[in-house]
């Protein structure tokens, strides 16, 4: 039979009461004896306090929740282990969602975490995600936003951690110009997400400082994934327009179109200069070996619970928005100039 609180109260010879303030070290006027004899009859019975009993007690649940949009993609479990590892090490432990780029998804996980009473949320938004965060009521757990940035300010949005989405798309776009490229493509993800609109904005101005021209043609608008790439590398071909470049707003959608362009016998980068953005670990798998934009995923998880543990101490932040810098890595999807 499971040993109980009162179980412990009674044969301690205390109340209940007494035993819930020794589990949560509440009150110092408990003499250290008392102390003693609840926390070897604890042990003795291999009792452990109910974590969701405690959290009555503590107000605390020592629980982040953590959704991301699509666990297919690889970016996301390199942000989720930088959330882990940091999480853990400060004696949390995680609830993982994953809303499949739904909106609904992603209010109603929003809804469950606050009800299950988690300390604070750490979450990359949908990517069709451009106004409203939830309609929750009441609403008070904090949330720290990562990767995808909500122009709607929230109360509960307490900070942001993102990579220069606009610096990232300006270094892979001049890079693809001094190596002779100039006409180049944008198969972007939705234009609804901010980073999206970013990349874009980063594309435009590199196209401008080396006096080339913005071509609303050259951008072609769809998913953060491998059919959307290859999808766009094929109806860019098959439409006829010129091009000798794709810079593309994520690595799935680069992998696809490197795909596309070779089964339609495009040789890359002899042809056609392909380059990436997030360095996920399959970059370097594929043939040509992926140049991209390196996204530091593992950093961004990791600094985002770091600022949600300022939050939930009580600390104040010194700027509740972290930009990341991306790097350039540089392979073989590029050709040399």
């Amino acid at each position: 039979m499971k040993i109980t609180i009162k179980d412990i109260a009674r044969l301690a010879g205390v109340s209940t009461t007494t035993v819930s303030k020794v589990i949560n070290n509440k009150d110092e006027s408990i003499s250290q004896a008392t102390r003693d004899r609840i926390t070897s009859l604890m042990k003795e019975y291999d009792y452990t306090p109910s974590t969701v009993a405690r959290s009555l007690v503590t107000k605390k649940t020592n629980t982040i929740g953590l959704i991301i949009p699509d666990i297919r993609n690889p970016f996301f479990p390199e942000l989720a282990r930088g959330v882990e590892d940091r999480a853990n090490s400060a004696g949390y432990n995680i609830i993982f969602c994953n809303t499949d780029n739904k909106i609904e998804k992603e209010d109603e996980y929003l809804k469950i975490l606050a009800e299950k009473m988690v300390d604070g949320i750490i979450m990359a938004a949908s990517s069709k995600r451009d106004e409203r965060l939830a309609t929750v009521k009441g609403y008070s757990v904090p949330v720290v936003l990562v990767d995808r940035d909500i122009d709607v300010e929230m109360d509960y949005v307490k900070g942001r951690v993102f990579t220069d989405n606009f610096k990232g798309a300006r270094i892979a776009v001049e890079h693809m110009i001094n190596q002779g490229v100039k006409k180049i493509l944008f198969i972007s993800g939705p234009l609804t997400n901010k980073a999206s609109i970013e990349r874009l904005e980063g594309y435009k101005y590199a196209l401008k400082e080396n006096g080339l021209e913005y071509d609303e043609g050259y951008l072609l608008e769809g998913e953060f994934n491998e059919d959307w790439g290859w999808e766009a590398a094929r109806a860019a071909v098959e439409t006829g327009i010129e091009f000798d470049g794709i810079f593309c707003g994520n690595d799935l959608i680069a992998i696809g179109a490197v795909k596309s362009l070779k089964e339609i016998g495009l040789s890359v980068p002899e042809d056609i200069s392909v380059i990436g953005f997030d360095d996920i670990y399959v970059s370097r798998l594929i043939e040509p070996e992926l140049t991209t934009v390196r996204q530091p995923k593992y950093e961004m998880g990791f600094e985002a619970v770091e600022m949600l543990l300022r939050i939930l101490e009580g600390k104040r932040l010194k700027d509740a928005r972290l930009i990341l810098q991306p790097d350039l890595i540089i392979r073989d999807s590029v050709r040399k100039g």
